[in-house]
């Protein structure tokens, strides 16, 4: 009930910079929360970024001061600037839906994951 399409992945040197898109497509009356998780390999998959209700967005500590979090509530469009990229930031990227309202009789999952994207970042 709940497609995500990550785009935006990429290669890049350090120093450099990629810009990340979530398309959300959602069949169902419930409402998610959109968030940006990331894994490396031989890692555990990682929180990254989202943006909740009132707007806040909440970055990793890894990525404060060098991603930037947007979202489109027109285009249900979640994005992630990525500036002054390290290779310690090679991972595949996901687009997580989290729902946080559900309407009587619905049937949508808690949760969602995109296929994610590639970003590979060389020294």
């Amino acid at each position: 009930q709940v497609q995500l399409v990550e785009s935006g992945g990429g290669s890049v040197q350090a120093g450099g910079s990629l810009a990340l898109s979530c398309e959300a497509s959602v069949h169902s009356g419930c409402q998610y929360i959109l968030s940006w998780y990331r894994q490396a390999p031989g890692q555990e998959r990682e929180f990254v970024s989202t943006i909740v209700s009132n707007g806040r967005a909440i970055y990793a500590d890894s990525v404060k001061g060098r991603f930037t979090i947007s979202q489109d509530n027109a285009k249900k469009t979640l994005n992630l600037q990525m500036n002054s990229l390290k290779p310690e930031d090679t991972a595949i990227y996901y687009c997580k839906a989290t729902r946080w309202f559900k309407p009587t009789g619905d049937t949508c999952a808690s949760e969602y994951w995109g296929r994610g994207t590639q970003v590979t970042v060389s020294s």
